[in-house]
């Protein structure tokens, strides 16, 4: 979604919608759900494929609502890594969402290092 100045709005990917209110997290974007209701746990390939295609467009001002299955929550991870954006997430606590954020460069070798040990 862009808005009227053209910038584009935060999404927040939901990996599942399984029935919990999620009101809460509009504040940080438009939501966005990765599946819907029952989901089979070892369809990996699958999932991979679905959440590839809605997170096509993911920019790095995006959030993952971490919740459902912990394969679910890595490959939606995955995703906005090879992105090589941070990886913002949305954790619950205390009937609210708290923001944390994970940025690549503090684990990728900087091309310095990586002249360096050629």
């Amino acid at each position: 979604m862009v808005v009227e100045d053209g910038t584009k709005v935060s999404k927040v990917y939901i990996i599942n919608d399984s029935g919990h209110d999620y009101k809460e997290a509009e504040k940080y974007g438009e939501l966005t759900y990765l599946t819907r209701g029952k989901v089979a746990s070892y369809a990996t390939n699958q999932h991979y494929r679905t959440f590839a295609e809605i997170m096509s467009d993911a920019s790095p001002n995006d959030y993952i609502l971490v919740t459902s299955l912990a394969s679910m929550n890595l490959i939606a991870g995955w995703i906005i890594g090879i992105l090589g954006f941070p990886l913002n997430m949305l954790l619950f606590k205390d009937n609210t969402y708290v923001v944390r954020r994970l940025m690549p460069h503090l684990i990728l070798p900087t091309k310095k290092e990586e002249k360096n040990d050629q």
